[in-house]
């Protein structure tokens, strides 16, 4: 998710999502047209409210029917203000200059944890998906999360998406989601599982949400893994030019001794001939 700088200091950032063609253009039309009294702090809070709206809705939605529940589209609004003020705070800032690279990386960042886990335990607690299979999800979220703040302190480029999902792809997908849930409802459990005695029921939004868990661990595993051998081969380049430098500088050294060392040679044996020829001068003659 953006945030004022998208990253630290002078962290490089990439954004490479499907929807970015249609979503910079956007942003930058709300930033130019912002009124001069909405900061980018007011966005984040903002995004952050659009989080509440969210997850308190979903747990609206586990009080009743899901088919035709209205409570499903406050939700997906709740979803277009969470984007709104998550991405155009951070759009705000460097159109108006007012960057605040370490404060709105770690703020932004900070809350992006809280929404995420309003948003799961929205989930969980709507009856769309178990709540233990939306906290799975939540978790495998936040190592994807950890994943991204981690390379971007590694390598210095903030990175959103390898493959063209981010963010507000997950949100859209999310809305069309509610949308089809609310036409044509969620079904009773498609498939029991007994698990130490206990039945396990899982309904379609349980399986959804399971399989959008292993999404993102397969994902994480595979940034982790990348990552890992990009950083160990650029590494071990380093370390090649560190011990080839040390190499020369040992070589440069020895040479240096070996020069003093002839040097000092040359010295004493300059020496050793003006003390013979002084004691051949002042020998007296029998």
């Amino acid at each position: 998710m953006t945030n004022e700088n998208d990253g630290a200091k002078n962290d490089k950032r990439t954004n490479d999502i499907l929807l970015g063609p249609l979503e910079r253009p956007a942003l930058q039309f709300f930033a130019r047209n912002m009124p001069a009294w909405v900061n980018s702090d007011m966005l984040t809070v903002f995004g952050l409210f659009g989080a509440f709206v969210t997850g308190f809705s979903y747990a609206m939605v586990g009080r009743g029917e899901i088919k035709g529940n209205p409570w499903l589209w406050v939700a997906s609004l709740g979803f277009f203000i969470n984007w709104f003020g998550d991405s155009l705070d951070g759009s705000l800032a460097r159109y108006r200059h007012h960057e605040r690279p370490n404060f709105g990386y770690y703020v932004d960042h900070a809350i992006d944890g809280i929404t995420s886990l309003i948003i799961f335990a929205g989930v969980g607690l709507s009856g769309i998906a178990r709540f233990d299979i939306a906290m799975l999800a939540l978790s495998c979220w936040l190592l994807l999360m950890i994943q991204v703040y981690l390379k971007t302190h590694v390598t210095g480029t903030f990175e959103m998406t390898s493959i063209g999902i981010g963010p507000t792809e997950v949100r859209l997908f999310v809305v069309i989601l509610n949308t089809v849930l609310y036409f044509t409802g969620i079904g009773g459990y498609i498939w029991t599982l007994t698990i130490k005695g206990e039945p396990y029921g899982l309904t379609i939004g349980s399986i959804i949400v399971f399989v959008l868990a292993i999404a993102f661990l397969g994902y994480y595993i595979y940034q982790v893994l990348r990552t890992a051998i990009t950083l160990s081969a650029q590494d071990e380049a380093r370390l090649v030019k560190r011990q080839a430098k040390a190499a020369r500088k040992a070589e440069k050294a020895e040479r240096k001794a070996e020069k003093k060392a002839r040097k000092e040679q040359k010295t004493q044996a300059v020496d050793t001939t003006s003390t013979s020829t002084k004691e051949d001068v002042t020998t007296p003659t029998v």
